[in-house]
């Protein structure tokens, strides 16, 4: 058994020679593999005595046990000079400058949104959110608009397979104004309350897109005027455009949730659009079939609402010509804004 320590001087130098893992395990197939030397020596110990191979088999696991430990200790240098050649191609330099991250910014459109509603808030009116995916009633009928009434064929929109709990067909809301049904059920009056939101129909030219924005607005209490309605989206508009120099007048419209109904514009005294009338809004006196749906009493409670579009605001705001603009996801148009 003399050639043991041969053999194992000899494997801990192949082991010592493999330049990688896979010539590492093959060099470990001559000595431990199935039919490698050690393995061979260990079956010939069966054709001796006993006691002699009790001697031999002690000095050739011994023997074996170097050689394992030689393999380990190899397989860990070989391990430890990847990781640090890995570590030497990913070194990063410190000294260089941060990169930083880009900084994003908020979208006009979003803009607006914020302005209203911190404007409307310091003023007494709370601030409502709703579905977007809303029913049949509340979009229409609960406004004054039932199944095959004329004024629904302005607002064609999504629909949406399926219907609610009560049997409601489901669709893309066409406005916010569910929201003065919605909220008004679920409080008592006075109630003042903006709804700003998306909304949805099927509209898509160079003025229109599929997707808008709208803002509702919804004064309800015992006597409230459309001299309250002058006076509160005036004093909105002098504050969002940030000046006194501008009037308002009401033109008579029609809507099916008002009545009386008025579009509401706007004229600035000085400036690019001077003295040009501009509409900003539809309004007018909640109907009482509409305050009736809120589950209020029409002899008692009287109120007003309206509807502004954010991007008609906004494009008034910072002069911008195309509707198309805000959605085109053009960074040099957005940037302006940030």
């Amino acid at each position: 058994m003399n050639s043991l320590d041969q053999i194992v001087s000899q494997a801990r130098a192949d082991f010592l020679a493999a330049p990688d893992a896979a010539a590492l395990e093959n060099a470990k197939a001559v000595y431990l593999g199935k039919s490698g030397q050690i393995t061979e020596l260990m079956k010939s110990l069966g054709k001796l005595a006993p006691e002699e191979r009790k001697a031999q088999g002690a000095v050739i696991n011994a023997a074996k046990t170097q050689i394992e430990n030689a393999l380990t200790e190899r397989r860990d240098a070989l391990a430890n000079a990847q990781l640090q050649a890995r570590l030497n191609a990913e070194a990063i330099d410190v000294t260089l400058p941060g990169r930083g991250r880009g900084v994003g910014g908020i979208h006009p459109v979003m803009r607006t949104w914020q302005r209203i509603e911190e404007i409307f808030r310091s003023i007494g009116f709370d601030v409502a959110d709703g579905p977007e995916i809303e029913n049949d009633w509340t979009n229409f009928t609960a406004l004054n608009s039932p199944e095959n009434h004329p004024a629904r064929s302005m607002q064609d929109t999504f629909y949406v397979d399926g219907h609610d709990s009560q049997g409601n067909q489901l669709l893309l809301r066409t406005h916010t104004s569910p929201m003065q049904v919605r909220y008004a059920r679920a409080n008592q009056p006075p109630i003042k309350v903006i709804a700003p939101g998306r909304t949805y129909r099927v509209d898509s030219d160079a003025t229109h897109s599929p997707m808008f924005h709208q803002v509702e607005g919804l004064w309800i209490a015992e006597n409230i005027s459309f001299a309250d309605l002058k006076g509160v989206y005036l004093n909105f508009v002098r504050a969002f455009f940030e000046t006194d120099d501008l009037q308002v007048r009401f033109r008579p419209s029609y809507f099916p949730f008002t009545e009386p109904s008025a579009e509401i514009d706007i004229a600035f005294g000085s400036g690019p659009l001077k003295g040009r009338w501009l509409e900003v809004s539809g309004s007018g006196q909640v109907h009482p079939s509409v305050i009736r749906n809120m589950g209020l009493d029409p002899e008692k409670y009287i109120g007003f609402a309206f509807g502004s579009g954010l991007e008609r605001l906004t494009m008034l705001r910072y002069g911008v010509n195309d509707l198309r603009l805000f959605y085109e996801g053009d960074l040099r148009f957005l940037k302006q804004f940030n």
